[in-house]
């Protein structure tokens, strides 16, 4: 049964549906004249994921797409003469396949293959007279196998004395990320430059091609403590040089036009349990002179804080130069993503209106500014930036094929409010079915991961699916949320359970008051710490008609440590450890197993099976629980998933999770109504 509270020319939008109709922009490039952008958009084709190249010029106008097949193409560099696009394939349907880097003419032609490594290929980066390449690659042995390893055979054992053993997605990280070289050429030999028990992150070649800057975390047990550091290396190898170390991290290096200095993201805290803005440093070039902030009046994170998933990205954008005196960076600020300029003076600005821009990707060469953003709940597309005499600057659309899937599905209305809290007001994304108006609607409120995450007006797949079945949305940026200054994040600390179930209860009692939500319809989901505070607020009130917790926290003892960077995870959420018994009960006290008698919602538990930042493991003792307590639950398992699986899982189990979703909900919340 659907609830049908609103009339619609078209049909309300399954999971099925939206999946594969999806298009996603995941990465683009300008050219250095600034005519001309590539970038890829990720499709669903045969139930499998394709990527392909595509490309625009500046001027916009209809985009022609420039590769074919079942590959994922990513990762798209413009030569420096605007001759070739290097990018990263990966071919699909063969599950061990490596991406390689490959080589296309933009003027026509067949792509060809350049690379031809063990363990793959990816980021390639041109140097300035487009000779030769940089990229990135795994290399090494096997850092834990005991014993030869035989084909097809599992190892005697694995040797593990670190805890950087492990991660999300690559699951056991046997071989450490390096720096290559290759000349562009068929048949050329990659050349290895950066060895050690260290991964290498961000190259960016110096204009001369002299050197690479790059960044490096050269600690012990690095998900323990954490520390990037910015280094430099001769283009034909050699030792690392230090450029730039702060007490906490630095990282995205950027060299200035004349190759004299280097701009990066960086924290100066050493304390994890403190929270620090990302700042904007610059640093001579040859580290001879401690960095200096250039952000430091801004009250805001470089980066992009605020989160939508029809708004993708590969990477976080670092600071870009314009010129030798001025930056360009993301800011996340009040639930939206923008483009700011930043001065060596120090003098920092938003380039853009706020509106409702949720930007993740941004380039500029030859005075000319790309974004790729979601503007007003629409997926990603790409956008020049016309900056006036003044300094304002507008957006112009250069592509459309990133969200004119959404023309076939009715899209919800968003409303910006901000309602009052226990400290203070807080930042809410109403949103809603068209044409509802001010009806009482069943309503779901959905708490965002993090918790220093935020939502965005940029869309999601989730709020398109249930306002399109005449369910109202609410999405507070509770404390804790990012984009809304230090502050308010700090106000959450380590009471976790308290001043963050007490914003959620607050912002719904508004929504209530307003006769906007059907206070006996109330349903609450939320994914990662957004599943951890759905299934600790279950156990707090008996308000919701129902809950969907996915990839959830409900054991904060165990989850200390099977989580791959629980402990550097709790120490900057000020959230303690399990070594002493005080602090064993402290961790216990916000664990929703704790409470689990006390839970009496109908509770739908979604869990990646391969989700090592929050285990299958942890949350199975919660099923259990409530199980053997006789409690409304499903625990739902989904095979080779990771904690992402909303975004970037198998499109079956996507639809899957969408339209159990749906269908829970439906479930209890129409029965809730009497219907």
């Amino acid at each position: 049964m659907r609830l049908r509270h609103t009339r619609r020319r078209m049909p309300a939008p399954t999971g099925r549906a939206l999946v594969n109709a999806q298009a996603a922009i995941e990465s683009f490039c300008l050219s250095s004249d600034g005519e001309t952008i590539v970038y890829g958009l990720r499709r669903v084709r045969g139930g499998r994921y394709v990527s392909h190249l595509w490309h625009t010029g500046w001027a916009g106008g209809r985009s022609r797409r420039l590769t074919a097949g079942a590959v994922r193409d990513v990762n798209p560099a413009i030569s420096p003469d605007g001759s070739r696009i290097a990018f990263a394939r990966t071919p699909v349907g063969t599950e061990s396949a490596e991406a390689q880097i490959w080589i296309l003419p933009l003027d026509g032609g067949e792509a060809w293959q350049l690379t031809r490594l063990r363990h793959g290929a990816g980021s390639p980066i041109w140097n300035p007279d487009g000779r030769r390449l940089a990229f990135l690659a795994a290399a090494g042995s096997d850092r834990f196998v005991v014993g030869r390893r035989r084909a097809k055979q599992a190892p005697i054992a694995r040797r593990i004395t670190r805890t950087d053993f492990r991660d999300d997605e690559a699951g056991l990280l046997s071989r450490r990320t390096h720096l290559w070289t290759v000349a562009a050429r068929p048949g050329a030999r990659p050349r290895r430059l950066t060895f050690g028990d260290f991964d290498v992150e961000q190259p960016t070649w110096a204009p001369d091609g002299g050197w690479i800057a790059l960044a490096a975390d050269m600690g012990e047990d690095w998900n323990l403590m954490p520390r990037t550091e910015l280094f430099r290396i001769a283009a034909g190898g050699g030792p690392l040089r230090p450029i730039a170390s702060l007490a906490g991290d630095a990282s995205h290096p950027a060299i200035s036009p004349d190759g004299s200095k280097v701009a990066f993201i960086g924290t100066d805290v050493a304390d994890p349990a403190e929270y620090v803005i990302h700042r904007a440093y610059v640093v001579p070039a040859d580290g001879d002179a401690p960095p200096r902030c250039l952000t430091a009046s801004l009250d805001r994170s470089l980066g992009n804080g605020a989160w939508a998933d029809l708004v993708m990205a590969d990477d976080v954008p670092g600071p870009l130069w314009l010129d030798d005196g001025t930056l360009l960076a993301m800011v996340g600020d009040r639930g939206r993503n923008l483009p700011y300029r930043i001065t060596l003076d120090g003098e920092v600005a938003p380039l853009i209106p706020a509106n409702r821009v949720v930007g993740c990707g941004l380039a500029t060469t030859s005075g000319r500014i790309a974004l790729s953003a979601g503007v007003d709940r629409h997926a990603s597309e790409l956008y020049a930036v016309d900056v006036g005499a003044r300094g304002a600057g507008r957006l112009r659309r250069l592509t459309s094929n990133g969200s004119d899937w959404q023309d076939r599905f009715p899209l919800p209305v968003w409303e910006e409010l901000w309602l009052d809290g226990p400290a203070g007001p807080i930042q809410t994304w109403l949103v809603s079915p068209a044409r509802a108006g001010t009806r009482s609607l069943p309503t779901i409120v959905a708490i965002h991961g993090g918790p220093t995450g935020c939502w965005a007006p940029g869309g999601t797949m989730d709020s398109t699916m249930l306002a399109g079945h005449g369910y109202r949305l609410v999405l507070p940026n509770i404390r804790g949320s990012d984009t809304q200054g230090a502050a308010w994040i700090k106000a959450l600390g380590g009471g976790w359970g308290e001043a963050d179930a007490a914003d959620v209860l607050a912002v719904l009692d508004a929504v209530v008051a307003r006769g906007l939500a059907d206070p006996r319809r109330l349903g609450v989901m939320g994914l990662s710490y957004g599943g951890y505070l759905t299934q600790w607020l279950v156990g707090r009130t008996d308000r919701f008609a129902a809950a969907a917790a996915e990839n959830g926290v409900a054991n904060q003892v165990s989850a200390w440590a099977n989580s791959y960077f629980g402990v550097h995870y709790n120490r900057r959420h000020n959230l303690g450890d399990p070594l002493t018994e005080r602090g064993m009960r402290r961790l216990w006290r916000i664990s929703p197993l704790s409470q689990a008698a006390q839970i009496h919602t109908p509770l739908l538990m979604l869990q990646a099976e391969e989700d090592r930042n929050c285990p299958a493991a942890d949350n199975e003792q919660l099923f259990t629980a409530l199980r053997v307590l006789g409690r409304e639950v499903e625990y739902i398992l989904y095979p080779e998933e990771h904690h992402e699986m909303k975004n970037y899982g198998r499109p079956d189990r996507r639809i899957d999770r969408m339209d159990r979703i749906l269908a829970w909900f439906d479930r209890y919340l129409v029965r809730a109504s009497g219907r």
